[in-house]
């Protein structure tokens, strides 16, 4: 649940009330009555009006400002790995591969101090 004066956007008018769908608005009640479908009352001042609005239609500015970047970012690394011709970056972008991995890969191949290294070479030709 969203606390009052809190700052959404409209994304959806599932319950077609003609919102201004796109507006921003503020949170100013929640609706409590059981039997009703609404949870907020939400006041859109480019409207000038008060709408309730169900959890489903708002969300908030920071999370859709948020995918906004990672689209942006997405579409850049795309056109990077296209104008560079870099095919793994490319394959990595467009399978949706978490960056994680791979940082837990290049962490793994720290340089080793000798007798590290000679304890694993050790250790394979044993087994």
């Amino acid at each position: 649940m969203l606390q009052l004066g809190t700052k959404v956007v409209i994304v959806a008018d599932q319950f077609e009330q003609n919102l201004p769908i796109g507006e921003h608005g503020y949170i100013i009640a929640y609706d409590r009555n059981a039997d009703n479908v609404f949870d907020y009352v939400l006041r859109v001042p480019s409207a000038n009006r008060n709408f309730l609005i169900p959890d489903e239609d708002v969300e908030l500015e920071e999370v859709l400002i948020q995918d906004e970047v990672d689209r942006i970012e997405r579409e850049a690394l795309i056109d990077f790995a296209l104008a560079t011709h870099n095919e793994e970056l490319f394959k990595r972008v467009m399978n949706g591969e978490p960056e994680q991995e791979t940082e837990l890969e290049q962490a793994g191949n720290e340089p080793l101090s000798p007798a590290d290294f000679i304890r694993q070479v050790n250790l394979k030709a044993w087994i």
